[in-house]
């Protein structure tokens, strides 16, 4: 598969998906999974492939190669990787106690839009917030990250405004019970990990994961966020951005330039992607 330069995502895209995105990972899923069908359907999945809990490093080589693959690949590379989502979405459906269907387009739609805000999240902390060109082009491109799945190009917002709109009315959307919150409290604070990580990593990966989240997914979870938390976690981003400056262009898209090319590989040789 030849990228050819029309395909070149521009740089605003590039510089969104910084491997230092991944402190941002699991305040993403939280927001995904907010709404009760995607968290029941998730939570109560009997396909333990996909699931992060049972299979972390499986789940995490998935997620990431979509993203990539959306945001970085050709459009044939987009295609390929949708009839490989499909094929396995297939298998995630459930009636009871929560109706759920992974074609959903509606509940992808949600989504995606999660996943591009924590693109325009990541954006923000590393480089500021950008020209409104800028942020235009990185919203058009954005799409991508539902149209890979089963969002028709009509179904994403119009332009920025209509986004707001859009995530301002899911938000009020959200819900958990207490299957999905323990499910989500437990990956916040990595309980579903073997033993010493959860006691070593536990409490710094929940600080860090809520202070990505808006306040109404605290709530939601059950945990609190002072004034004194916020100013850590400023302290935190603003790390971040300094320590993104100083690494080269390769070094900033690892492991998303990783991922890319193993999923070219596997095309290649006609091995599972998904």
């Amino acid at each position: 598969m030849t990228v050819t330069l029309e395909e070149i995502p521009p740089k605003t895209v590039r510089d969104s998906i910084s491997g230092l995105a991944l402190a941002a990972a699991a305040a993403n899923v939280v927001m995904q999974l907010a709404r009760l069908p995607v968290g029941h359907g998730v939570a109560n999945s009997k396909v333990d492939s996909g699931r992060v809990d049972k299979h972390p490093i499986k789940r995490t080589r998935t997620t990431l190669t979509y993203i990539a693959v959306a945001l970085l690949g050709t459009d044939e590379e987009r295609k390929v990787l949708r009839q490989e989502v499909n094929r396995a979405h297939r298998q995630v459906r459930s009636k009871e106690p929560v109706p759920y269907n992974a074609f959903d387009p509606e509940l992808q739609l949600w989504v995606a839009a999660c996943l591009y805000q924590g693109v325009e999240i990541i954006h923000d902390v590393l480089y500021g917030k950008p020209s409104p060109e800028l942020a235009g082009e990185l919203y058009r491109y954005g799409s991508r990250l539902g149209t890979t799945l089963q969002v028709k190009p009509d179904m994403w917002p119009a332009d920025r405004d209509a986004f707001e709109e859009y995530w301002q009315d899911g938000l009020k959307k959200i819900e958990m019970d207490d299957v999905t919150r323990r499910y989500l409290r437990d990956l916040t604070e990595l309980r579903f990990l073997p033993a010493p990580v959860p006691l070593l990593f536990g409490r710094h990966h929940t600080f860090v994961t809520l202070g990505f989240l808006p306040q109404q997914f605290r709530d939601e979870l059950g945990y609190t966020w002072t004034p004194r938390d916020q100013r850590r976690f400023d302290r935190y981003t603003r790390l971040l951005g300094r320590v993104n400056g100083l690494l080269p262009a390769p070094a900033r898209l690892f492991p998303f330039n990783l991922y890319l090319r193993d999923f070219r590989r596997r095309v290649k040789t006609n091995r599972p992607v998904v």
